[in-house]
């Protein structure tokens, strides 16, 4: 099956909303609602980079203290995913979705407000928390109320929106802090989700129908703690490691991250048998396209977030551009990016799978293209050096653009619709998750190639990841064939 062509859900008495709307055509705000919190949640990750000096000069902070910004946010929103998603199927996607936007728009605030550093890790840890919530609903919404080609067109325009949050987030940081509205400084960064978030909230209850998994499960309680407490006890490390010069706190929690996901699972299996309500029900497994498709999103995710931040560092240290400078040059990566994903569904409906192998060697093509603009461009002043940088950015876009909406389709195409709340929500952590890993293990290479230079550095982390885009278009041999 083609990963452009997901069955429809049939209908059941808890999703007739949904399922009228698909039947009578899908209400129009609904895309629009769903991918502004999409995007809000996507680029506060990101964002937060370009403001880091400013809140260290204007709430005095340390660095330790200063990194749980974005720690506590990482940690929370992954933590809570896949019990997030749960909610969503007992109590309503759209009443999740609604409380957890209601709750960032709150701890966006909080944020904008805090007078010291440890009210504002405390809101950020909220912040990931009310992320964590929605995320998962949003790919649960759209797989239930979209069918056929509009459904694939939807989740091309989630990817479109996911991936220009990311790259977005230096340009837009560098133009909040450089504008300084009422003399906010960084405080913007987080007061802009306000009034994006709140036109949102009051659109929500015309614009989204209501589903919930066809057989209402249950809690699982202990599931949700295990889950919880193994994330992360596996992230926190991964996050924390290197700057800490890898303690052996770090490998312990690891180790004992890997114990309790084998105890969840094993959980799991125990309530399947039963025929309970496990939280991550194994039979999601069982099926090669989620299997395997859960590998390549671990694989891209890890791909895509060691990028943003090795090319941060290079341009901002290496080649010393300000925030602003720095995220015009994201823009480059960002024209690509847009222009391929808004055409992804149509390339993957022609190549199916084959659409993820395209991107992916285009991918590994402007990576190699980066590393030689690096090369050239080394770690001498001038700005004009940066031009190298725009043919490989280019390329690297357009190969990114076309594989996150295909990926994500092809990994739910064979999901059925009482699986497809806990899918979302084991796909939305595992991108979180490989996010972790590639900044943990790229990062290890270029700040262990730095002796020779930022663009040194910079060429080695992109070599890595060309060797990983190129794993990711070997592995996609693998998934069924159309």
């Amino acid at each position: 099956m083609s990963s452009t062509r997901v069955p429809a859900s049939p209908a059941v008495p808890d999703q007739r909303l949904a399922h009228d709307a698909g039947a009578t055509g899908v209400p129009r705000g609904l895309l629009p609602v769903v991918l502004t919190a999409t995007f809000m949640y996507a680029l506060d990750f990101f964002i937060v980079n370009v403001a880091i000096p400013s809140m260290q000069r204007g709430l005095g902070a340390s660095s330790g203290a200063i990194q749980w910004i974005m720690v506590g946010y990482s940690l929370a929103l992954a933590a809570g995913l896949i019990s997030a998603s749960r909610l969503g199927d007992i109590h309503g996607r759209r009443r999740m979705f609604a409380l957890g936007l209601g709750l960032f728009t709150g701890a966006s605030a909080a944020c904008g407000l805090a007078p010291d550093i440890d009210l504002l890790v405390a809101a950020r840890i909220a912040q990931g928390l009310a992320a964590a919530l929605m995320a998962p609903q949003v790919l649960a919404i759209i797989r239930t109320a979209y069918q056929g080609a509009a459904q694939a067109r939807a989740i091309a325009l989630y990817a479109v929106t996911m991936g220009l949050g990311g790259v977005c987030g230096q340009l837009v940081g560098g133009l909040l802090i450089k504008a300084n509205l009422f003399g906010s400084d960084w405080r913007s960064c987080f007061l802009i989700n306000l009034p994006v978030g709140l036109a949102a909230l009051a659109m929500v209850r015309r614009s989204l129908p209501e589903s919930r998994a066809p057989r209402r499960p249950r809690l699982d309680n202990t599931g949700m703690a295990l889950i919880s407490t193994a994330l992360v006890a596996l992230l926190l490390p991964l996050i924390q490691g290197r700057q800490s010069g890898w303690p052996l706190w770090t490998w312990l929690t690891m180790a004992a991250s890997v114990v309790l996901l084998v105890v969840f699972a094993a959980h799991q299996r125990r309530l399947a048998a039963r025929d309970g309500s496990p939280l991550v029900p194994p039979e999601l497994f069982r099926g090669r396209a989620f299997a395997l498709g859960s590998v390549t999103q671990v694989l891209f995710a890890a791909g895509q977030g060691s990028f943003f931040l090795i090319l941060a560092l290079y341009l901002q240290l290496g080649r010393h551009l300000d925030p602003l400078a720095s995220g015009i040059v994201f823009t480059v990566l960002a024209v690509g990016y847009f222009a391929s994903s808004l055409r992804s569904d149509l390339v993957a409906a022609r190549l199916g799978r084959q659409a993820v192998t395209l991107g992916a060697v285009g991918m590994a093509v402007g990576l190699g293209l980066l590393w030689e603009g690096a090369r050239i461009a080394g770690d001498a002043p001038g700005t004009a050096r940066v031009l190298w940088l725009i043919p490989g950015l280019v390329v690297d876009g357009v190969g990114m653009g076309l594989i996150l909406g295909p990926l994500t389709g092809a990994s739910l195409s064979r999901v059925a619709s009482h699986l497809v709340g806990a899918a979302s929500g084991v796909i939305t952590t595992l991108q979180q998750l490989g996010g972790a890993i590639g900044v943990a293990v790229v990062g290890l290479v270029f700040y262990g190639s730095l002796g020779g230079g930022y663009a040194h550095a910079f060429e080695a982390g992109v070599l890595v990841l060309a060797v990983m885009e190129l794993a990711l278009a070997g592995l996609m041999q693998l998934l069924p064939r159309e």
